[in-house]
């Protein structure tokens, strides 16, 4: 995986500048490089630029089918391990490499969000997080996990605010110490001769599977679950004080339900706003270990402050 995708690896040409290149080397929105490497990568691929358009269709007529063939269906309908063995056979035989190492990032970041925003709130609440190591691991139902934690941990924290008539405010020292690194490697990722499908096909592909396979209340569920995005981001913004970061978010009103036929752009949309924040918290992180270290009294010459207890 040390190939230099083509939008770097090529002169710029003032007279066709390649479009990526300029997304790659643009620092207003905080992603990592290896990251937005990984992400453009995947999005410059000729499975997105060809298959996509003719996929994206298809899959949302599947989407009115499959919803029409379900009303004859029992409303408990619903195949959960069936569905992540598929999906796991799909990501290691035909996904690329650079889109499954962004589904398990996700994740792990997601889980770093929640415990963030737990720890930084005046109310302490449970979270439970999911780190798969490898794509086997979300054979144990990962999916459908990522919506019910994501419903319960907003439930259960906002149910013991509004007990105790508490608010999400800035804390006296923000806690970064669960914002951490991903141990997840790209190289590790299958490489396989099939391994070619871009993040955003896969997507759209497995979204008719998920809601065949799914209770209609599952995957209702899982679909609105993309518009806690700005919950989400606003939770963050009260704790650091920053609600200019939020205008990257666009998944929609959480009070205003939107259509199931565009759930798998609004998927990417999601994975994409948590890298961002993720990136977000990290780089805070680091600015408050700086600040803290040039602070730290009676360093002599050639000293190095103690990382702080973050």
């Amino acid at each position: 995986m040390d190939q230099i995708p083509d939008f770097l690896s090529k002169p710029h040409d003032p007279q066709d500048p390649n479009p990526w290149r300029a997304l790659y080397l643009d620092r207003s929105t905080p992603l990592p490089d290896e990251v937005k490497q990984a992400w453009l990568t995947d999005s410059s691929s000729s499975s997105r630029q060809y298959l996509l358009p003719f996929l994206r269709p298809l899959a949302r007529l599947m989407i009115v089918l499959i919803q029409v063939v379900k009303t004859f269906l029992p409303r408990k309908w619903s195949h959960s391990g069936l569905l992540h063995r598929i999906l796991v056979w799909g990501l290691k035989r035909f996904v690329s490499p650079q889109a499954n190492w962004l589904i398990l990032r996700h994740f792990h970041l997601g889980s770093q969000v929640l415990a963030f925003i737990a720890a930084n709130s005046p109310t302490k609440v449970p979270t439970s997080p999911l780190t798969p190591m490898n794509i086997d691991e979300l054979r144990d139902h990962t999916f459908v996990k990522h919506d019910l934690n994501l419903f319960n941990f907003v439930i259960r924290l906002n149910q013991t605010l509004r007990d105790n008539n508490q608010e999400i405010g800035p804390p006296q020292r923000v806690d970064f110490s669960m914002i951490q690194p991903v141990p997840l490697a790209l190289d590790d990722m299958p490489q396989g001769p099939l391994n070619k499908m871009d993040l955003q096909s896969a997507i759209e592909l497995f979204t008719p599977l998920y809601q065949l396979l799914l209770s209609d209340n599952d995957f209702w569920r899982a679909a609105n679950s993309l518009q806690l995005d700005e919950t989400i981001g606003i939770y963050a913004a009260k704790i650091l004080q920053a609600p200019e970061h939020l205008i990257l978010l666009n998944n929609g009103h959480p009070l205003v339900p939107m259509s199931t036929l565009r759930a798998g752009y609004r998927l990417v949309l999601h994975g994409l706003s948590t890298e961002m924040l993720h990136s977000l918290l990290n780089q805070m992180k680091q600015a408050q270990a700086q600040a803290e270290g040039d602070q730290a009294p009676g360093l002599g010459q050639g000293d190095s402050p103690v990382s702080p207890a973050v």
